[in-house]
């Protein structure tokens, strides 16, 4: 990507481990001879156990300081020397095919971003994220999914015009929630607009053009703000074909697995990576494609939730305690 940024500031929270954690299963069992079933005649009594589910181990409203987070980078292939060609003059007739291939690369991510697959675009290279659910491993899952539609969307698109296509990478890690600075200049021009509206002096067909088209002075995305998955993602997808990420894949951080190869899940080959300058370490599995996914309410075979993720991070099978610590 052109222009890429700096990441040597970065700091590095925690770094993942190739080896799979194995965590306790917090279903229990109990005979099904209680309660009406022992008032049925024996003969029609089941002699079956029966699973009964156990609260999650997180309250649906808990929330932490550091939130575990998945986010994709995404980079297309060879633009720096297409737009080059033009020697960076969007006059140049070698222009036009860069021009018109970042513009359709845009289209391609807005038509499959929505709220719960946000994405921030930066010329050639797009970031997509989502914090992930600490009580449902379908959260991840359906990341993984969407993930791997809009990168099968965009090869197809850039095979098709002759171009190398798109590199992403999948990582998971932690981020810190942050409070967000407020654009002050953009709150005074509402300010402004609202009071010219109580005032009576522009109706509210004006006052909502207006308020509709205030730019920002200030911007920023809050989940990409010390996001160690987003750190992970983009460094790991820089260090390209040096580091065993050759050409036009798509690149999983295993950590969202409860497994390292679930049997829905097709991959050819693991990436041992490592970037000593920043002590990071993890193993991205290359996928080549995703079969029929057995699924049960909020759960799916091989999948991780948040607090699994967080445990395979950090080694730790207390991390909840140590998270519930960091609220005091």
């Amino acid at each position: 990507m052109e222009g890429k940024i700096g990441l040597s500031a970065v700091p590095v929270l925690l770094q993942t481990r190739t080896e799979s954690f194995r965590w306790a299963d917090l279903r229990t069992t109990t005979e099904e001879g209680a309660g009406v079933t022992n008032r049925l005649p024996k003969s029609r009594r089941s002699t079956k156990a029966k699973t009964v589910r156990q609260e999650p181990a997180v309250g649906m409203r808990t929330k932490f300081p550091y939130q575990v987070a998945v986010t994709c980078w995404i980079d297309l292939l060879g633009y720096g020397d297409l737009i080059a060609a033009s020697n960076f003059n969007p006059l140049h007739p070698k222009a036009t095919r860069a021009v018109e291939r970042l513009e359709e690369f845009h289209a391609i991510v807005a038509k499959h971003s929505d709220r719960n697959f946000r994405t921030l675009v930066m010329n050639d290279g797009a970031a997509v994220y989502r914090d992930l659910s600490y009580r449902s491993s379908s959260v991840t899952f359906d990341f993984l999914i969407r993930a791997w539609r809009l990168f099968q969307d965009l090869k197809l698109h850039e095979q098709e015009r002759g171009f190398p296509g798109p590199r992403l990478v999948l990582a998971a890690g932690f981020r810190l929630r942050r409070h967000v600075q407020v654009d002050k200049q953009r709150a005074s021009h509402l300010e402004s607009v609202l009071t010219r509206f109580r005032n009576g002096e522009i109706g509210s067909e004006e006052a909502i053009r207006e308020a509709s088209t205030i730019r920002k002075s200030f911007d920023v995305v809050p989940e990409l703000q010390a996001n160690f998955a987003f750190t992970k993602a983009y460094v790991e997808e820089s260090s390209g074909s040096k580091a065993g990420l050759a050409g036009g894949n798509f690149f999983v951080d295993l950590a969202i697995f409860a497994q390292a190869r679930p049997d829905w899940l097709n991959i050819d080959g693991v990436v041992n990576w490592r970037f000593e300058r920043l002590n990071m370490a993890a193993s991205f599995g290359k996928v080549v494609g995703i079969g029929i996914v057995p699924q049960e309410p909020g759960k799916v075979p091989g999948m991780s939730n948040a607090l699994e993720v967080a445990q395979y991070l950090t080694q730790d099978k207390d991390v909840l305690a140590k998270l519930r610590e960091s609220r005091r």
